[in-house]
């Protein structure tokens, strides 16, 4: 889906940066793109890194535009240069970046290239892109509209093995790659190489300590305080390594809604690992069976589906509007989406026995704020979609990501 953003914004945009995650795509789909248009050139290479570090005229003038410059945070003073040849040639879609630490680059990208550039965001494969189902081209006011409680997806994949097999490429789509390996080498690459090269941290050890608590918590509410009387460390730290990793797309933060509720709401955010499968190795689980006896199943199904409405939203070029909303007197919805001044609620029920009372907090929000609700939706693991009470519909998980 993010092809379309992209394209789109090489009309306008002199530079482009796709930026996300470690192994999600981005070099691949760049060079599927523009393999035919634009010059590759990779700075995770050491020698070449050195030379664009040592001689940053030189480099350019060996890589001249049209070009895709991958791993850019790695030489972000070249950042500096590139803005000055673009102002003196302004031609669109000439300057093609990937990046992996998100705050590294964005501080490089604010500081050299503001006005300049397209930022775009590629996650891991959402449901849809895994398996082909649904249309990848509908729009988000489109998906939102018109699900449809008489489709049904015809996706055959079980929810185990998506969770356990997670949304990155490699791994999703190839069965032959063993999980338990990938996943291990998959956090320690990001220990060794971007949580190293990113903070201060002595104790990478500590650190991955932290990583496994934040994976029991996937689909809860944040404590830091919690988290740093665990792991015993300052709460200033625990924010620190918080940001460290949802700037570099390893978790998502999920901040509660706020508007035109007139009862007291819960203010801490919801944490949200980013990949399933590497929730659910941090968490020991690796078979179907543990998976589906686990109490930590509902949360990352919970995870699962909100991740995934993330990326339709990031791949679609947009920034989403995305909250949860919690009072303090009970009443609980786990996903609403702003858009268009109308709103999108949605409970997520990891169960196949979907009765009303699975419906109440949908319904008790629903007479709070009557003139913005647009649809009110529970995602689940029934077989069948029906109405459950009120024009508030039951759905299958298939049958919302898969549309």
């Amino acid at each position: 889906m993010l092809a379309r953003a992209i394209l789109k914004a090489m009309k306008s945009f002199p530079a482009i940066v796709v930026t996300g995650p470690r192994q999600s795509g981005k070099t691949t789909l760049l060079k599927m793109l523009f393999s035919t248009t634009h010059r590759f050139v990779t700075l995770e290479d050491p020698d070449i890194r050195i030379r664009a570090k040592e001689d940053p005229l030189h480099f350019l003038e060996q890589y001249k535009p049209p070009v895709i410059i991958d791993e850019i945070q790695y030489v972000p003073e070249l950042l500096s240069y590139i803005k000055t040849r673009i102002d003196q040639k302004r031609k669109p879609g000439q300057w093609l970046f990937t990046g992996s630490q998100n705050f590294t680059l964005m501080q490089g990208i604010s500081q050299s290239l503001a006005g300049r550039v397209a930022v775009l965001s590629l996650l891991p494969f959402s449901f849809s892109e895994r398996t082909g189902q649904g249309d990848l081209t509908k729009a988000i006011p489109d998906w939102l509209r018109e699900t449809n409680p008489q489709r049904e997806c015809e996706d055959r994949t079980a929810i185990s093995e998506v969770i356990l097999r997670g949304s990155y490429p490699e791994i999703a789509s190839k069965k032959s790659v063993d999980r338990q390996l990938w996943c291990g080498s998959y956090i320690s690459t990001y220990l060794e190489r971007d949580v190293r090269n990113l903070a201060q941290i002595g104790d990478l050890s500590q650190f991955e300590r932290f990583l496994k608590l934040c994976a029991t918590r996937t689909g809860q509410l944040l404590h830091l305080s919690d988290l740093a009387k665990e792991i015993g460390i300052s709460v200033p730290t625990i924010k620190r390594w918080i940001s460290l990793l949802e700037t570099g797309y390893q978790i998502f933060l999920l901040y509660p809604y706020y508007k035109n509720v007139g009862k007291r709401l819960v203010k801490s955010p919801k944490l949200y690992f980013n990949d399933t499968a590497l929730a659910s190795y941090l968490l020991g689980v690796h078979d179907r069976e543990t998976l589906l006896k686990s109490p930590n199943f509902g949360n990352l199904f919970e995870t699962f589906i909100i991740t995934d409405i993330w990326k339709r939203f990031l791949h679609f070029g947009q920034m989403p509007s995305l909250y949860y909303l919690r009072t303090r007197d009970g009443l609980e919805v786990d996903l609403v989406i702003e858009f268009g001044q109308k709103l999108f609620l949605f409970e997520i029920k990891g169960m196949m026995t979907i009765l009303p009372k699975h419906a109440s907090s949908l319904l008790r929000i629903s007479n709070d704020l009557k003139l913005s609700i647009e649809s009110s939706t529970v995602i689940s693991l029934t077989s069948e979609n029906f109405q459950i009470r009120n024009g508030i519909y039951n759905y299958n998980w298939k049958n919302i990501l898969g549309s």
